[in-house]
């Protein structure tokens, strides 16, 4: 490989919310989810040619970082967007906000798959609507739409929004076209919008395709605002940059408007060029020999899971690098767990409660570091496990 993703390198000490949260000098912190793992090196260069500058004032966002946002998607994923149709913004939820402020007033339904990236929750309370709560359904290790209940709240709750996360967060489906054309065409027949959040779209395993869900059909373009962004796949969060396509021309002028009144319509200079330089022939480059190392570390998860820690279930990974490990046989929530394996064993995952809480047995882990700090969190897991298990 190219790339090497098993280099440790030390975040303590950078005022990492992942790493400098504790003060323990043993955590492994496997919650968040950023990456443990240097940037593309065309992102590194592309910064350092701007830092070597050394003037870091307004920017204006030039036609070039347009157009590699429209030459990705339509090289690497079929949807060609049009140049018109894109707003950027600071990040994928400050877009959702403005959105939301957008197309829906005080007291609108908005429909959500639950379990669901935390987040959302507050985004759709802050916009004053309501959360209609459509459970996904749980079986043989993975996840599936109960399309019957889906537009069952969509008619009896009177739900102005569907906000879907494509690849979804954190059960690690990556919706099937014909998925969600059923979703799109449900949505339509019900005159209900359709925000997409496609952060994790680049993060797709083996045997999976991502297929954006403006792309399914021309009416879903014109019935939706789809949110895009490089940070969470190539590593640079913290830059703060996203998109936001909306092919009708009203819906964008009322998005366009909440960006500015909340002021996330400025982005800095680093996250400009930044999203140029990861959505180039060598960021891909970067990217496509890092998506094999998180599907092996899946891997290694699966198997270590097997042999020490056989009551467990891991759910099948399609898409981001955010596992979801059922722990219902140890009797215990999530919450509970959470805290003996980073009291006992220094090892931080997130609870399954914070996504659902239906889910509170479920803990996510964030697979997306070098595979010895990954083996190591689950050496002290497995430790806390037989302390737990052997109760049984």
């Amino acid at each position: 490989m190219k790339y090497n993703f098993d280099e440790i390198i030390s975040r303590r000490g950078t005022d990492s919310m992942k790493w400098d949260d504790s003060d323990d000098p043993e955590m492994l912190p496997l919650w968040v989810a950023d990456m443990d793992f240097r940037a593309a090196p065309c992102i590194r260069q592309a910064l350092q040619r701007r830092l070597d500058h050394g003037i870091f004032g307004y920017v204006r966002v030039p036609e070039t970082y347009y157009e590699a946002v429209i030459n990705w998607f339509a090289r690497r994923h079929g949807w060609k967007m049009q140049r018109e149709d894109i707003l950027y913004t600071s990040g994928v939820l400050p877009a959702i906000a403005a959105i939301l402020r957008a197309v829906t007033t005080p007291g609108d339904g908005v429909l959500m798959l639950t379990p669901i990236y935390n987040c959302f929750y507050a985004s759709i309370r802050n916009a004053g609507c309501r959360l209609v709560d459509v459970p996904l359904v749980y079986e043989e290790q993975t996840y599936h739409i109960d399309f019957e209940a889906f537009e069952q709240a969509i008619v009896r709750q009177q739900v102005k929004v569907f906000l879907l996360c494509n690849p979804h967060n954190p059960v690690g489906r990556v919706w099937t076209r014909e998925e969600l054309a059923r979703m799109g065409d449900l949505c339509l027949k019900h005159g209900v919008f359709v925000i997409s959040d496609e952060i994790h779209c680049e993060l797709v395993m083996p045997g999976f395709r991502y297929t954006p869900f403006a792309a399914v059909r021309p009416e879903f373009a014109r019935h939706s605002a789809i949110c895009t962004s490089p940070t969470k796949s190539f590593n640079i969060p913290g830059l703060q940059i996203a998109n936001i396509t909306i092919a009708d021309a009203d819906v964008r002028c009322g998005v366009d408007k909440a960006i500015n009144i909340h002021e996330t319509c400025d982005v800095n200079p680093f996250g400009v060029d930044a999203l140029q330089a990861a959505y180039s022939a060598d960021g891909e480059e970067w990217l496509n020999e890092l998506l094999p190392y998180i599907h092996e570390n899946y891997n290694l998860l699966c198997r270590f899971v097997a042999e020490h820690m056989p009551k467990l279930r891991v759910t099948r990974l399609e898409g981001t690098y955010l596992a979801w490990v059922d722990c219902a046989a140890l009797g215990i929530e999530s919450e509970e767990l959470a805290e003996k394996l980073r009291t006992q064993a220094h090892v931080r995952f997130a609870p399954g409660r914070e996504y659902d809480v239906r889910h509170s047995s479920f803990l996510r882990i964030n697979l997306a570091c070098p595979r010895s700090i990954l083996l190591s969190s689950l050496r002290g897991f497995a430790g806390v496990y037989l302390g737990i298990s052997r109760s049984f």
